[in-house]
């Protein structure tokens, strides 16, 4: 991308009704078609940030972000290239009853709710009926509903050098602390339900605006901690076992040397997961994650992406 490429976000928001999927379409009167959820990133905002943000703007539901579903690329009438990012959205029976009727909008006429295979052939635009399709895949083979275990790195830490208690106690940099007050809402995007981070002070501090943000507090265990990994007395292979058999959207934050192993050990919990090469998914600076996003139905390892702090 180019600094004058429009950085956009969205999704395929769909539910379940008597057992068939139903995806929800946009209905602009401005422009006269019918589109997908969307909008432009504001300035200091992350991608997946903006793409909740969005869908509760532009249709008044609420939503954890599913899995990826690629981006749609194109030319805008100025010139100017457009790249909008999408995720699988599903808006839950108990908030569809919660945003009851929907009120139109500066950006929105009118919403519709369609069954899957008659929208695809409703949307204006081919490059939507593309993304449209990418979610027709999932629903096939029964994988458009997962959970989401994100990997953490802890952000930006005082250098061992310059520190002179133990590992386990060196403190975030102001830079540190910028960085996971930025990655909070980012990540808040998946709406995690368990936070669970080494005892190393770096890692609790980097998921304290998170569990500000979630109002979710933090479970801390020396099973992922560095220092346990380096004298082979962790167990990441319990903590992530754990995780998977819960199937709840989690977050587990470790350290460079041992997140490796907790990708791994997802991978290999999952179905295809083995079949992928991680190494570069694993390989996270600081305060960066990667998403591994897994099938609720039969543990299919669906999608995986890697975000880290802006700038």
């Amino acid at each position: 991308m180019t600094t004058t490429t429009v950085v956009a976000a969205g999704a395929v928001c769909w539910r379940l009704v008597d057992g068939a999927v139903q995806v929800l379409l946009i209905h602009r009167d401005h422009h006269g078609d019918v589109s997908l959820a969307k909008g432009k990133v504001d300035p200091g905002e992350t991608i997946p940030q903006t793409a909740v943000r969005e869908i509760a703007e532009e249709t008044g539901y609420h939503v954890a972000l599913g899995a990826p579903l690629g981006t749609a690329e194109y030319l805008l009438p100025g010139g100017r290239d457009k790249v909008v990012y999408y995720w699988a959205a599903e808006v839950t029976a108990a908030e569809f009853e919660r945003a009851g009727t929907f009120t139109p909008n500066s950006e929105v006429g009118a919403i519709e709710w369609a069954p899957l295979d008659v929208a695809i052939g409703r949307l204006t635009y081919e490059r939507d009926a593309e993304v449209m399709q990418r979610f027709a895949d999932r629903v096939a083979t029964k994988t458009m509903r997962t959970f989401p275990l994100i990997a953490l790195r802890h952000a930006k830490t005082v250098s061992p050098s310059d520190w002179h208690g133990s590992d386990a106690t060196r403190p975030l940099l102001p830079q540190g602390r910028k960085q996971a007050k930025a990655i909070a809402p980012a990540i808040a995007a998946w709406a995690p339900e368990r936070l669970i981070s080494s005892t190393a002070a770096r890692c609790l501090a980097t998921l304290e605006p998170l569990s500000s943000l979630l109002r979710v507090g933090v479970r801390q265990t020396d099973a992922i901690s560095q220092d346990s990994f380096e004298s082979e007395q962790d167990d990441v292979t319990a903590v992530v076992k754990k995780r998977l058999k819960k199937r709840v959207p989690a977050v587990i934050c470790s350290h460079g040397p041992v997140l490796p192993e907790i990708v791994r050990q997802i991978a290999q919990g999952t179905k295809k997961g083995e079949r992928l090469d991680l190494r570069r998914a694993s390989s996270l600076d600081t305060a960066s994650f990667t998403v591994l996003h897994i099938s609720v139905d039969d543990a299919t390892l669906v999608a995986v992406e890697t975000h880290g702090p802006l700038g």
